[in-house]
């Protein structure tokens, strides 16, 4: 049995006075002491509501500091904390909220219609909007019965998204997040000198976990982004003197086209990092033409997100590789019978450590399918160089992930097939140089009726998160069948990747 430490007590105690946390939108800025404060307040308030130990408390809301406040006060009180995706639908939202069942709901102004959408499908004790919240934070007394937590106790559920088109509630326990903090900062050399900017979505595990918990793990700052816009990165990475960033390769595609990124100096910056999907080497040009140092990860929700590690002067000779496995990580390359793989051949990618997660919540079937003998069977592929170098070359799953969104095509599939005019239909990523992959539905009319895109975009819209909406619709008089009558993606993609 090992006992949870309170991480934020212990930063308010060691370095009270050192920035915690920077919210660009508002201006706050918090030392550990204050966040550590303003955490306690609303732990208090959260137990005095009647929330327990093992409670979800759910959070809907653009990034913010809530996300941060809502992680380490569910942890103070055993309760589990669930961000929720704004980009879903309301009916995707209502199916994650009548799984997981949230005592508590705080949600931002901006989605005051969602939430009046979502009460319609089911019901939540508790809701606390901006004001509420805030009046919470200035006036409610601090945390008095701190809850005895051991490492094996839940402490987050983060939705992705599954095969069969419903998203899975993905465990992490105290033991998950901690090590992969501990993980990052001995791999990665995370210090407390460390900046990261956050404007990856805070509700996906590499807002959240990437970065994020490592260097406020390691007493560093935090600076956390509303949304992306290049132009306003690139001034707050300067004037905050941030020292390592995490984007996905769609953000990096606007990044370095912004006419700011050829002034400005990153002298504070000493790596920036790619994930969410793999990344076209016009970027890596881009970086290394300024001297800079770039490199990919790899991860999911289900293990860390990290799980590698190379340096950056191996990454400038081994483009596109995401290094070694991490301290606390161990790797395999898996083939079809369970038998690990030779150098350069092809294998499922398979995790073992300390920071992977516990379950899927409410799925013990998935769980048992995924969790084989404490190894994470990932469904990716890769392959090793005989360095040991990893390189990430594919998908056993078809998910397509399209400006670091993961995106399921059966779900899209559903969707259209209930269109009264599409007889057929198949949903494939095709390569896009911006987008990493763009979401496309190549579509089979009823007797060749003529629809356009627009129309079924507008059909979608309500129905799917809008990052799920094919931006390409493809008529076709058939689609190509296997010899038992399948659909042929693989053909599909082969046919019309250069469209994409």
């Amino acid at each position: 049995m090992h006992p949870v430490t309170d991480w934020l007590a212990v930063r308010a105690r060691l370095t009270p006075s050192k920035i915690a946390v920077v919210e660009v939108s508002s201006g706050i800025r918090l030392t550990y002491e204050q966040f550590n404060e303003r955490v306690n307040r609303l732990a208090g308030y959260l137990q005095r509501s009647g929330v327990s130990k093992g409670d979800r408390i759910a959070l809907l809301s653009p990034n913010s500091i809530r996300y941060l406040e809502l992680l380490f006060a569910a942890g103070k009180i055993g309760a589990m904390f669930v961000p929720l995706n704004g980009r879903f639908s309301i009916p995707e939202l209502a199916y994650v909220v009548n799984d997981c069942k949230p005592r508590i709901l705080v949600y931002t102004d901006s989605y005051q219609s969602a939430v009046s959408g979502l009460t319609s499908h089911t019901e939540i004790p508790i809701l606390l909007n901006e004001s509420g919240y805030q009046s919470v934070l200035t006036e409610s007394t601090e945390i008095n019965r701190f809850v005895p937590l051991e490492m094996e106790d839940p402490w987050a559920i983060i939705y992705t998204g599954g095969t069969t088109g419903y998203p899975k509630g993905v465990i992490l326990s105290h033991r998950a997040i901690t090590w992969n903090a501990i993980n990052t900062m001995v791999s990665w050399g995370i210090t407390e000198n460390d900046v990261t900017p956050v404007y990856l979505p805070m509700f996906h595990t590499g807002g959240l976990n990437a970065l994020t918990t490592p260097v406020l793990y390691a007493g560093g700052t935090v600076v956390i982004g509303k949304e992306f816009n290049a132009s306003s990165i690139i001034r707050v990475v300067e004037t905050e003197r941030c020292t390592i960033a995490l984007f996905v390769p769609t953000m990096y595609h606007m990044l370095i086209q912004a006419p700011e990124f050829a002034e400005a100096a990153f002298s504070s910056m000493h790596t920036f990092l790619s994930g969410g999907a793999p990344c076209p080497s016009s970027i890596y040009e881009a970086f290394r033409t300024k001297g800079l140092n770039f490199k990919e990860g790899y991860g999911l929700t289900e293990a860390g997100p990290n799980n590698f590690y190379i340096h950056p002067q191996d990454a400038k000779r081994k483009i596109g590789s995401v290094g070694v496995p991490m301290f606390h990580t161990d790797i395999r390359l898996v083939d079809s019978n369970g038998n690990d793989v030779s150098d350069e051949e092809t294998g499922e990618i398979w995790i073992a450590g300390p920071h992977l997660f516990s379950g899927y919540w409410n799925k013990p079937q998935a769980t048992v399918e995924t969790l084989v003998g404490g190894w994470l069977r990932t469904g990716d592929l890769g392959r090793r160089d005989e360095e040991g170098y990893y390189y990430i070359t594919g998908r056993k799953k078809e998910m397509i992930i399209t400006g670091g969104e993961n995106v399921y095509p059966l779900e899209v599939e559903h969707v259209l097939e209930s269109h009264p005019d599409i007889n057929e239909v198949a949903v494939v990523g095709l390569p896009d140089p911006k987008w990493g992959e763009v979401v496309t539905a190549v579509l089979v009319t009823v007797k060749h009726k003529r629809i356009s895109g627009e129309e079924l975009k507008t059909y979608c819209a309500g129905k799917l998160a809008g990052y799920k909406i094919p931006k390409l619709f493809l008529f076709v008089d058939e689609l190509p069948k296997t010899s038992v009558g399948k659909i042929d993606k693989k053909r599909i993609i082969g046919q019309y990747s250069k469209i994409g």
